[in-house]
This record gives C-alpha cells, sequence and structure tokens, in this order.
C-alpha cells in the first residue's frame, strides 16, 4: 500500500450508487484505498458485491445499534462465515451503543456491543466503534477487551481522546474537524498524528466549505489539508502518518 496516498477508512457505499465517478473524482484528490461500512443486512450484503468487484475497496461488517431491535444471535454466524470466506472483510464496525434516540433498550445494545466484539476478539480482528451519548459505558465495555479500536466520527473532549488513546486507540476524524463552530480543532492540537485515521461517512457530514453537498471519499483531501494546517505539518505528513496507521489497525489492506 503506498503511503503517499490517503485512505477513506469510513464510508456508506450503495450498488445505486456511480461507484466509478465516486472512485475517480476521489484518485484525482489522492484518495487510493477505501473502507465500507457495512452496518446492516442490505449494507453488508451490497458491501461484498462491491469489494467483489473493486480492489481498491475493502469492507468492515457488523451491526450498528439502531439495529439491535432486528439482531439475533443467528446473525454472529452470520458474520464469522462472510469473514473467513472473504479476506477483503477486514474488521468489524461500525459496532456500538448510541442512546441518543433511545435509552430503553440500553441492555439489548450493550448485549449485541458485547457479542460483536467477542466475535472480534475471537477472530482478532480491529473493531470500528459508534458511540453516540453513551461514552461511560462505550469505555468502560472497551476497557474488558484488548482489540485494535477506531473511535468513529469523534468530536469529544480532550479529556475523553485521550482516555481512548491511553488504551491504544484511534481516532477517526472527519467533516466535522471543519465546522466553523466545533470545539474539535482545539482537541486535535493536543492530539498526535500517531492516533488519527481520516474518514469522511459520507455520504453525511460534508466538510466545510462544501456543506451543501453530498459528502464523497474525493473530500477525504479536505479533511487532511484542514488537519495539517491545525497541526502546523505539511499534508505530505498527515498523508503519510495517517495511512500508516491505517496499516497498523488492518493487517488484512495490500
Amino acid at each position: 500500500m503506498n503511503k503517499n496516498s490517503l485512505t477513506d477508512t469510513h464510508f456508506h457505499l450503495e450498488l445505486t450508487d456511480d461507484i466509478d465517478n465516486i472512485l475517480k473524482k476521489a484518485k484525482g484528490n489522492n484518495v487510493k484505498k477505501f473502507i465500507i461500512s457495512g452496518c446492516d443486512l442490505k449494507g453488508i450484503q451490497e458491501g461484498i458485491e462491491i469489494i467483489n468487484k473493486y480492489d481498491n475497496i475493502y469492507l468492515t461488517i457488523g451491526f450498528h445499534p439502531d439495529e439491535v431491535d432486528n439482531f439475533n444471535s443467528n446473525f454472529i454466524s452470520y458474520l464469522k462465515d462472510l469473514i473467513k470466506n472473504n479476506k477483503k472483510i477486514i474488521g468489524i464496525g461500525e459496532i456500538g451503543l448510541d442512546y441518543y434516540h433511545n435509552k430503553d433498550n440500553k441492555d439489548k445494545q450493550i448485549k449485541m456491543f458485547k457479542m460483536q466484539l467477542d466475535l472480534a476478539k475471537e477472530l482478532d480482528l480491529p473493531v470500528v466503534i459508534h458511540s453516540r451519548d453513551a461514552y461511560q459505558d462505550t469505555y468502560n465495555i472497551l476497557k474488558e477487551y484488548k482489540l485494535k479500536t477506531t473511535i468513529h466520527c469523534f468530536s469529544g473532549s480532550l479529556e475523553n481522546a485521550k482516555r481512548y488513546i491511553d488504551l491504544g486507540y484511534f481516532l477517526g476524524i472527519g467533516g466535522v474537524s471543519t465546522f466553523k463552530n466545533t470545539n474539535l480543532k482545539e482537541t486535535l492540537k493536543n492530539i498526535d498524528l500517531s492516533h488519527i485515521v481520516l474518514e469522511t461517512d459520507s455520504p453525511y457530514l460534508t466538510p466545510e466549505p462544501y456543506r451543501k453537498e453530498r459528502n464523497e471519499p474525493m473530500y477525504i483531501k479536505v479533511i487532511a489539508d484542514n488537519l495539517s494546517n491545525i497541526k502546523g505539518v505539511s499534508l505530505a505528513e498527515v498523508t503519510r502518518i495517517t495511512t500508516n496507521n491505517v496499516l497498523n489497525i488492518y493487517k488484512r489492506i495490500k
């Protein structure tokens, strides 16, 4: 893998998207590796079709906390079989806890979360963590596991960032870091690049100054440029270090 090119470590893609054009525009912005997040049955199934067609796209699979009411224990065997049969499935996620919309199903969310973490531990795969309004429970659970971990769409405080970093986790930084009203910029000033990976979470969270447009992997370069300004280092340095971090997390990427 070329450490002089950028990687979008987390985005959502459907078969109905104009994939060839999306990849072409991304390549024009030096984004050459991509990791789709398949976090429900449809997303997982479509993601597998996509990675089987495109050499430079990989996939993480798992069940998002919003899927808890659709989840049953048989899905763990389903994930396990998919992972064993496809080397381009490189991690489990996005999984985690989300109390923003519903706090009444916390116990069910936690059970599903732990089942997927157990699978990641069994298969020695990294995990991608979704945590919304659930920081303390997420942190307490993750402490029980020694897994390569990315905190997806991190936008928390410096204190929380340091607590995750102390556990050896990486922070997924995306378009929020470019927003005018974010406190994330101050947090990032105090975090070493060795703890950061870049993501768009497209089609969501388009960075400034493109907020009105649909987000795409090509905007990783905007996020990287913004991070280079925040850290006072070159774009080349951001590219090299964050891409090296990706390789440290995902051993299946070639």
